[in-house]
């Protein structure tokens, strides 16, 4: 006579461990897509004249970026699993074709190494909002308001063109997105303890904190591509 065997207990690390790795699948895949995005763009002179070659059309993707951004982040909770990883895979898309300009800007040497350098800058504070006991809700309203400034900043420099507001601006946008990198991690971190991975809530869940750190990540590279970029 078989018993019946009572169900297995998963372990809250398990499970923090699976809904994490689900977020930093979805940010790698964002990741790819822009960048493959971005090399099918330099590499055309069409694509490139078409985009670049009109302000309309330019802003225009700017301004679709952040109402995809926007749309995605304010209600997910309402959309499916599906729908949410196609709109940040179409946002991560948009963003390669805008973020092509990079290529045109700076030398691929320098793109490349800082790329290494935001990608170790980037998985040592994951890996600190991860492992640390200490709450980093302290952190997280310093670099939220220090990212209001940055943008405030930024918008300002549009029309004064200074290149020291510029170098202030990216020094202060490092440590915001190098605080903001760690406080994401962590906050994912508690999410993924009350979430199930494979649930729809959980998939949208990997979806939402994969926006987040993408956008940590691209925002601390470009910052530090300002920093110690070559220009061509």
């Amino acid at each position: 006579m078989d018993l019946e065997r009572p169900p297995i207990a998963i372990s809250p690390v398990a499970v923090e461990s699976r809904f994490l790795s689900r977020v930093y699948a979805w940010m790698a895949s964002g990741l790819a897509v822009t960048a493959l995005v971005s090399w099918i763009t330099v590499s055309s002179p069409a694509v490139l004249s078409f985009v670049f070659g009109s302000k309309l059309v330019f802003f225009g993707l700017i301004i679709a970026e952040l109402a995809l951004v926007v749309w995605l982040s304010g209600m997910v909770g309402r959309m499916s699993a599906t729908t949410a990883a196609a709109v940040f895979v179409v946002y991560s898309a948009l963003n390669g074709v805008t973020l092509s300009v990079v290529f045109l800007a700076y030398t691929t040497g320098s793109i490349a190494s800082t790329f290494v350098v935001t990608a170790g800058t980037f998985g040592a504070m994951s890996l600190y909002g991860v492992s640390t006991k200490r709450s980093l809700d302290g952190l997280g309203s310093f670099a939220f308001m220090g990212l209001i400034g940055v943008i405030l900043a930024g918008i300002v420099n549009i029309f004064l063109k200074n290149s020291m507001l510029e170098f202030v601006v990216s020094c202060v946008g490092v440590i915001v997105f190098v605080g903001l990198t760690a406080y994401d991690t962590q906050k994912l971190k508690a999410m993924g303890a009350t979430l199930d991975a494979s649930s729809e809530e959980g998939r949208k869940g990997a979806v939402r904190g994969a926006l987040s750190l993408y956008l940590d990540f691209v925002n601390l590279f470009l910052m530090l591509l300002r920093l110690f970029g070559r220009r061509r």
